[in-house]
């Protein structure tokens, strides 16, 4: 999805958001940092693979994947970082690593960590490495409905 996509699916479903440009950076802190946004409220997608279906994890950008975690909160067998041979092709209008957390659109199930659910807004990647998108975190849940729950830590 590019970020010109994303804009116009908020503004169909008549959500308020800002956009953000910055220098270009790639890992999630350098984006926080760049971009002066709180690390607590910039989240980054990460594929998984659970039970070998491909879904989206949303956690804050300095955390990282529990996987004991995320396959209780899956109630799966098996979780595990995806490759991105694996998934490259999926987002062909996104930057690879900066596709933005809205896998509904995609047909993939949404993980969130319900630590992001605290805070009043988020801030991700919008389909490239110099653009974020901003808006209230109750707006990406109703149009997302990811699953919430605890599996990442710092």
């Amino acid at each position: 999805m590019s970020a010109q996509k994303l804009k116009d699916f908020l503004d169909r479903h008549n959500i308020k958001y800002v956009t953000i440009s910055h220098s270009f950076a790639y890992t999630a802190q350098e984006i926080a940092a760049s971009a002066h946004v709180a690390g607590k409220e910039l989240a980054k997608t990460v594929m998984v693979k659970i039970d070998d279906k491909m879904a989206m994890a949303v956690l804050p950008a300095a955390f990282k994947i529990s996987f004991d975690l995320m396959k209780k909160a899956a109630g799966a067998a098996n979780v595990e970082l995806a490759n991105e041979q694996e998934f490259k092709d999926m987002f062909p209008e996104s930057e690879l690593g900066a596709m933005p957390p809205f896998g509904n659109l995609y047909g993939m199930e949404v993980f969130v960590d319900e630590i992001l659910s605290q805070d009043e807004e988020i801030a991700f990647n919008a389909g490239s490495h110099t653009e974020l998108i901003k808006l209230a975190y109750r707006d990406f849940e109703r149009l997302v409905k990811p699953k919430a729950a605890k599996f990442s830590a710092r």
